[in-house]
């Protein structure tokens, strides 16, 4: 069966957002350049957008254009956030302090985690967060250096990861599991806490297609963190 027009110009579209042609915030190609390139007609690539647009892939500007969403906020469920602007949005000061940035060979269990062969290189970061001076989360993350290449020269006190990953590497997928636990006892240290202390631990794996871009253990102590949401049916 041949292909609708529509899903042509669709699919010419999702495949460059995949592939971080357009990155987050980038213009993409108006309506008439389409209508140019593909020969149909301005209604069928105005189907196409409406449907990106649904699907939470790009947005529009009445009398500008279209442009590749932030997809960081596309979730009807759990939305990845900058940590960095949780804490603006509340008054109060973020600080972050590096405590690991380096390459090192995969291990077993992360190498499958993140697609890579067992022993490949891979960058591991450990940074704490803080706001108003308080620790506020530890977190541990791993990247895949072919989605960031340059992610060990960021100054991670100067942005966060999660800001830097999502311009670079935009994701299309995102798995988490959230539970109560305790942290590590080299955790709870840099935390400022006992390793007894209740924590919310949220572990999370982004991926751009079936490529794995970063898994990140994020630590909060319980007394200090909450997850706040809203629905409306």
């Amino acid at each position: 069966m041949a292909q609708a027009p529509y899903t042509r110009v669709k699919d010419f579209l999702k495949q460059g957002l995949a592939e971080g042609r357009w990155t987050p915030g980038a213009q993409m190609p108006s309506e008439s350049e389409l209508v140019s390139q593909f020969q149909v007609s301005r209604m069928t690539v105005g189907r196409a957008i409406r449907e990106l647009q649904a699907e939470g892939l790009v947005t529009r500007v009445q009398g500008v254009g279209t442009f590749a969403a932030h997809l960081a906020r596309v979730s009807s469920t759990l939305t990845i956030t900058d940590l960095h602007e949780d804490i603006l949005s509340r008054g109060h000061q973020h600080q972050a302090r590096v405590v690991l940035s380096r390459q090192e060979p995969t291990a077993d269990g992360l190498a499958q985690q993140l697609g890579l062969p067992l022993g490949a290189p891979v960058f591991h970061t450990l940074i704490i967060h803080y706001e108003n001076g308080v620790p506020l989360q530890c977190e541990d993350r791993y990247v895949n250096p072919a989605c960031a290449p340059d992610y060990l020269g960021v100054d991670f006190t100067q942005t966060t990861p999660t800001h830097y990953l999502l311009e670079v590497a935009p994701l299309w997928e995102a798995q988490y599991s959230i539970e109560a636990g305790q942290p590590s006892a080299h955790e709870a240290e840099l935390l400022g806490i006992t390793p007894a202390d209740p924590c919310l631990i949220i572990v999370r794996r982004t991926m751009n297609r079936d490529v794995p871009i970063t898994l990140a253990r994020l630590v909060h102590p319980g007394a200090r963190y909450q997850i706040h949401g809203q629905f409306k049916p």
